[in-house]
């Protein structure tokens, strides 16, 4: 079968598809790939897996009629000119014009998958977030009406697109996040010294949480000496993005060391004990999170959509028989903590159980690691994607 793939950045089709590619190019079939623009290293990959990459325009951001047509048209002269079997699209831009683009085209197998809602399903906060979030519902409407089979990332959001109709329940398909390589992110032995670190990484956008993550630093770093609060990620086209001079401010004032944006993140999960996404953005299954996990990292996030799948809240959490008095609204899981959205005090004292209780970031660390390979490993959440296209049978031991 001839498969085209359709992502919006180049480097996703490598580090979150690439696992998936390589599952369809093993049981025989012919895969391109599609992305904006051009990236050389990610090309050079592709070619070398035996994958055909065609560059088309898709903005990272933003509705832009002139630029959303382009992208429409260049993907209906793609799929016109190779002509695939199947397209599969992911993140909001790609499943809506490549669902469209296949639907012109008289493609048969469309599937798509829906990584988070994202910035358009946000509570409004402007005029241009609700103009903004009513036009992007209603392409997704559109966009997803041919598609066989719809797969997402956490209940919340599938029974949100039952719900308003925009996929029927018998087409949507629910995946344990994107899947992790428990082979490239390895557990790591935690660093032995007397300096405990806390990572976050995210794109600089206000609702990942960081300046919920920057005030509970800065709370902490005034009574603490020895704990230190690392950022990755970087600023963003996102109408709610982080300004540079607040940045700036941050590292002037020494509250955090940033390391910017990072292509192999396993070194910053190496040297950290405790990742921290203090996120309140639609996210799909946090893939950050996930690769701190896989890495045997405990975890502090907090009980929202997509985010509170990353802890295992079975029973016998061992933070539950050692909770400090005044910490109630903490929820311990097997792996880590989840806190409310935008509640700092909570956010501080989850950071201050692992202070307190160092031994709990080893315990911890082992049950994400565990729970990563029971529940996110990317070759069983690929054998169910595939199994749901129809390219590999259901007795599969893929």
């Amino acid at each position: 079968m001839k498969i085209l793939v359709v992502g919006a950045e180049p480097r996703t089709l490598i580090n979150f598809r690439g696992p998936l590619i390589r599952a369809m190019l093993a049981e025989g079939h012919e895969v391109s790939a599609a992305a904006n623009g051009r990236e050389p290293g990610t090309e050079a990959k592709l070619q070398q897996m035996g994958v055909s990459y065609y560059p088309i325009h898709i903005a990272h951001a933003g509705l832009n009629p002139l630029v959303d047509i382009t992208t429409l048209l260049d993907l209906i002269r793609l799929i016109r000119r190779i002509k695939p079997d199947l397209v599969f699209s992911y993140t909001i831009k790609p499943v809506i014009y490549g669902g469209l683009a296949a639907r012109f085209c008289g493609v048969k197998n469309i599937f798509s998958m829906i990584e988070g809602l994202g910035y358009a399903f946000m509570p409004w906060d402007s005029l241009i977030h609700v103009i903004t979030s009513i036009i992007a519902k209603n392409l997704y409407r559109v966009g997803l009406l041919s598609s066989r089979k719809v797969f997402f990332l956490n209940p919340d959001d599938l029974e949100q697109f039952i719900k308003e109709g925009y996929v029927s329940r018998h087409r949507a398909v629910l995946l344990n996040g994107i899947g992790i390589d428990l082979e490239y992110f390895k557990k790591e032995q935690l660093s032995e010294t007397s300096i405990i670190r806390f990572l976050m990484i995210a794109r600089l956008i206000k609702d990942k949480g960081v300046r919920e993550y920057i005030n509970a630093a800065r709370n902490i770093r005034a009574r603490y000496q020895h704990v230190e609060f690392v950022l990755a990620g970087d600023l963003d086209q996102n109408p709610n993005s982080i300004r540079q001079e607040e940045l700036d401010l941050w590292l002037k004032e020494g509250t955090i060391k940033y390391a910017g944006f990072i292509d192999d993140v396993r070194p910053l999960h190496r040297d950290c004990h405790v990742f921290i996404l203090p996120s309140f953005y639609r996210e799909g299954v946090p893939r950050t999170t996930l690769e701190s996990m896989a890495t045997g990292r405990a975890v502090i996030t907090t009980d929202s959509t997509g985010c509170r799948e990353t802890v295992n809240q079975a029973a016998g959490a061992s933070g539950e028989r050692i909770i400090k008095e005044g910490a109630g609204n903490l929820k311990f899981g097997r792996n880590g903590i989840l806190v409310p959205v935008k509640d700092v005090d909570a956010l501080v004292a989850a950071i201050e159980f692992f202070i307190d209780h160092p031994e709990q970031i080893e315990a911890m660390g082992r049950e994400s690691r565990a729970y990563a390979r029971e529940r996110y490993d990317v070759h069983k959440v690929n054998a169910r994607i595939l199994q749901e296209m129809g390219l590999i049978d259901n007795n599969s031991n893929y």
